[in-house]
């Protein structure tokens, strides 16, 4: 079957992100996560769903800062400590998805020091500034194909304009039934 891939960054959210993990369970569907490692301290448990649900948790950052705003070693630091803190949570990172998908010039080799694969996004939902989910829908359906990889947030990043992550919820809620009727899978990224 072939696939689309929904992605999540900036969480884990108590407030939502269990019951995105409830939804996405609900509809077999399984998704990638670039959570905060600071906010996933916090959230162990939802961690522990994440991986116990068959989806993969990746790198996103420690804090959430622009590489191209910091230098080599900072991002060496934030990296290395963010490992550490999903490696303690059970987590083994493969993927790295950085903040604002910004990159440095030595962001590469820094990802490649450490074994991990850098992953963008093909659809982005903007769900950071408050759309509905009919807005968001109607703006990313038309990409959302075999192998699509959606960016969405399950946590308010620095940036946010919206309160919480419920208009995410409901726009996933559309992509289960787009994907249903378009006979795509939604599958994590290895």
């Amino acid at each position: 079957m072939l696939a689309l891939a929904l992605t999540f960054d900036d969480g884990p959210d108590p407030r939502g992100t269990g019951e995105l993990l409830d939804l996405l369970e609900e509809a077999g569907a399984r998704a990638t996560f670039f959570p905060i490692a600071g906010r996933a301290e916090t959230q162990p448990g939802l961690i522990t769903r994440m991986l116990a649900g068959g989806h993969t948790v990746g790198l996103h950052c420690q804090e959430h800062v622009r590489h191209s705003e910091r230098d080599r070693e900072w991002c060496a630091r934030d990296a290395d400590t963010a490992l550490a803190s999903l490696r303690r949570l059970g987590a083994d990172p493969r993927l790295w998805r950085t903040p604002w998908g910004d990159m440095a010039p030595w962001t590469a080799d820094v990802a490649r020091r450490r074994r991990l694969r850098l992953i963008g996004w093909t659809v982005d939902t903007h769900d950071w500034r408050g759309d509905s989910p009919a807005e968001m829908l109607a703006a990313t359906e038309p990409a959302l194909n075999p192998g699509a990889v959606v960016l969405a947030h399950d946590g308010l990043g620095p940036g946010a304009l919206r309160e919480d992550v419920r208009s995410t919820l409901a726009y996933v809620a559309l992509v289960i039934d787009h994907a249903r009727r378009a006979g795509l899978a939604l599958e994590a990224l290895q």
